[in-house]
């Protein structure tokens, strides 16, 4: 046993819970780094998602991550000391949370069994796009300007150009284009759930742990609606279902949800930007995907768009 791993490691535990925990008004160089650190694990796990449904039945396999995640954050939350908010006072948002999280998972698992990780990508990862639309009007601070409602405009122009054209390959359908639109927006209103109700206040370790436990019954509830619950399994299958729960469902949301109360809900979001390119790129590199004019054209107006929503404001100069 190396004495030196659990100090170091709780040194940066008490960095996030004392100085990055603190509201900021815009995104600075940690949470730039972080965000998109974040932001390439998640495209990147569109492809695993993608290779992993030839063994999962997705809705199971949705399942599945949510409830070997859940074992994941208790141990971790028992470990922190982080009392597990299992109360009665919670209990209307974390089903709230749970149901939205589920949504999401459903609708983003069945797209992209249906359609290419490029085209799901794309629809998926618009999600800043209708979080700042609702945000104008109910999030305090976080009106749109002129740029920024530009930016809303090349996005969204960006998601119809790829929706328009739903068959430029053999593996897209445009049921999974929707149903990514969907998933994109289960994952937006989890963010205003985060922000507008009392929910906010508790740990990210609580927010999660209400979502993986919730979508967990749902998920293994619905899963047989759709078929059997395996395929041809293999050990790649396996190794992605491992990298979902760890990289992914439990560390990687806990570390954006606790990004998500230090820096104003849009400029998080908006960082995904990244993930799109990087889950065009990698569909591909390693799936063989085509890609069309659509989706390099409506790639180039989503990242733009979130570009322009993201952007700081520049200070007038007297």
């Amino acid at each position: 046993m190396t004495p030196d791993v659990t100090p170091a490691l709780d040194l940066r535990v008490r960095w996030w819970a004392d100085g990055a925990m603190q509201r900021k008004p815009h995104i600075d160089l940690a949470g730039a780094v972080a965000l998109t650190t974040f932001a390439i694990v998640l495209g990147f796990n569109q492809v695993v998602i993608k290779v992993s449904n030839g063994g999962f039945s997705p809705v199971f396999m949705a399942g599945l991550r949510s409830a070997l995640a859940f074992l994941v954050m208790l141990a971790w939350m028992r470990y922190r000391g982080v009392p597990h908010g299992i109360r009665r006072d919670l209990l209307g948002p974390g089903l709230l949370l749970g149901v939205l999280f589920t949504f999401e998972f459903v609708c983003l698992y069945l797209a992209l069994d249906l359609t290419t990780v490029s085209r799901a990508s794309i629809v998926f990862y618009s999600m800043p796009v209708w979080l700042t639309l609702v945000a104008h009007f109910v999030l305090p601070g976080e009106r749109m300007g002129p740029l920024r409602a530009l930016g809303l405009l090349l996005a969204m122009a960006g998601v119809v150009w790829v929706l328009a054209k739903p068959h430029a390959g053999e593996d897209t359908s445009l049921l999974g284009d929707f149903l990514a639109l969907g998933a994109a927006l289960g994952w937006g209103g989890i963010a205003l759930v985060l922000r507008l109700n009392r929910v906010s206040s508790e740990p990210p370790e609580v927010q999660l742990l209400w979502q993986l436990g919730v979508s967990m019954l749902l998920l293994f509830a619905f899963a047989p609606l759709f078929g059997p619950l395996t395929r041809e399994l293999a050990p790649i299958h396996w190794a992605g279902l491992v990298f979902q729960v760890f990289a992914v469902a439990s560390f990687g949301y806990l570390i954006w949800f606790m990004l998500l109360k230090v820096y104003p809900a849009s400029g998080v979001a908006s960082f995904s930007f990244l993930s799109p390119v990087c889950g065009v790129g990698l569909g591909w590199l390693l799936l063989g995907e085509q890609i069309g004019v659509e989706i390099i054209g409506g790639l180039c107006l989503v990242a733009v768009g979130l570009f322009l929503i993201n952007r700081k404001p520049t200070a007038a100069k007297h």
